[in-house]
């Protein structure tokens, strides 16, 4: 299958990537669960664009020092749940970014009005996210994701091939 579009993810620290993914795999419907946890920061950029977006985010993640998103709350998708993140270092790098490519963002990307999060349930009966959303909300503690660079994957009609990663290595925000 040829890829449809391209989509960008800030990476997490290895630690919190599992525990997340460990939790998608036990709530996500098997038939459809054919990614890791992780943050999207852009749906669908085009494939066309594949040199200037690669070049794009090297530059940014070689100017961004890692940082930490707080893990804020427990949000209910209505199919879904997911846990909502914030830090001011990630929504102005999606903001510099978003200003970089405005020209490519397609409607989704344009009005992202957020918050960041991990989508651990999805695709699913409401009433079955109602409960696993308030099985975690009732045991919730906020906690810290580390940001440690963003990856670029081709959209397959469904599972992502990566085509890039780019490590946060700059001294300051971005």
């Amino acid at each position: 299958m040829q890829p449809t579009a391209l989509i960008v993810t800030l990476r997490m620290d290895e630690a919190s990537a599992a525990a997340l993914t460990a939790l998608r795999s036990a709530h996500f419907p098997p038939s459809r669960n054919w990614l890791d946890a992780h943050i999207t920061l852009f749906h669908a950029l085009p494939v066309a664009e594949l040199p200037r977006v690669r070049q794009d985010m090297a530059e940014i993640a070689e100017r961004t020092a890692p940082f930490e998103l707080d893990v804020d709350r427990v949000q209910f998708l209505g199919a879904g749940v997911a846990y909502a993140m914030s830090a001011p270092e990630a929504l102005r790098l999606r903001e510099a970014l978003a200003t970089h490519w405005s020209g490519l963002l397609g409607a989704q990307d344009r009005q992202w009005r957020g918050p960041l999060h991990v989508t651990v349930q999805n695709k699913v009966r409401p009433d079955q996210a109602r409960m696993l959303h308030a099985e975690l909300a009732r045991d919730f503690v906020p906690w810290k994701v580390g940001a440690t660079g963003l990856d670029l994957w081709y959209y397959m009609g469904g599972p992502w091939e990566r085509v890039g990663d780019f490590a946060f290595c700059g001294a300051g925000p971005a």
